[in-house]
């Protein structure tokens, strides 16, 4: 009877009040969406917390005096053999002087257009791969 009498007092609390029920709404947590500003350090800390990854890094990160060397002396070397080119294409008043200059690994042609303009060809010896651009001299 006891059981009967839990039930029936149930029964009667839920049909003596109105019953209230609210919207549902929804807040983000992440301030990319509208959440709270505040919350943004914690969420970084916690995404920075689970990332496992490791950047790799180089076997030598510095390189050694030899290397450094040599690294300068090609450049110094390579610098060396660029004036010299150009001497041969420039004339003493700074213009282009039209022609061929040949090296070792590349072929490089200056051809007059016409009207001051000049076309440059760079051919790789080896693969015959070439560039070309313009240039328009006073």
């Amino acid at each position: 009877m006891l059981r009967y009498g839990f039930q029936i007092t149930v029964l009667m609390a839920l049909l003596a009040g109105p019953l209230q029920a609210s919207e549902l709404i929804y807040t983000p947590i992440n301030p990319s969406f509208g959440g709270n500003p505040l919350n943004g350090t914690l969420l970084l800390n916690a995404a920075q917390a689970q990332n496992h990854y490791k950047e790799p890094t180089p076997a030598m990160s510095q390189q050694d005096a030899l290397k450094q060397f040599n690294t300068s002396l090609q450049s110094a070397i390579l610098s060396r053999v660029a004036s010299a080119l150009s001497s041969n294409v420039v004339s003493s008043t700074g213009q282009l002087i039209p022609g061929t200059v040949e090296t070792t690994d590349f072929r490089i042609s200056i051809v007059s257009q016409g009207n001051g303009v000049l076309q440059i060809t760079t051919t790789d010896k080896a693969t015959g791969q070439s560039t070309q651009f313009l240039v328009n001299q006073p």
